[in-house]
């Protein structure tokens, strides 16, 4: 029987750092921004710690977490897995921008 693991879905948007080092939202060229849905697969690393944190996706694109919310077992499949969590997060501004555009 296989393992199975608490699997969380992460509601973000990809970030990029700018010359500071600080991070601001990927825009489109219209200047607008979408949100995306990953989960935590079996061989994700790292902790969740709170809003505002950056996971790496599978294709290494960084992206910080504006909402988290439990997913039963079952349905994990609904979601894209990532790859980890990293130990950097954006400002409390970033987040608030980007959860204006949750549902």
């Amino acid at each position: 029987m296989k393992a199975k693991y608490d699997v969380n879905q992460y509601i973000g948007v990809p970030v990029a750092a700018k010359a500071s080092g600080q991070y601001e939202i990927k825009r489109e060229p219209d200047g607008d921004f979408k949100l995306h849905s990953w989960r935590t697969g079996r061989h994700s690393k790292g902790k969740y710690k709170g809003l505002g944190q950056i996971f790496l996706t599978e294709n290494s694109l960084k992206v910080a977490v504006v909402a988290a919310y439990p997913v039963a077992y079952k349905d994990r499949h609904d979601f894209t897995p990532m790859q980890r969590l990293t130990s950097e997060f954006v400002g409390e501004e970033l987040v608030q921008t980007a959860v204006k555009k949750l549902p």
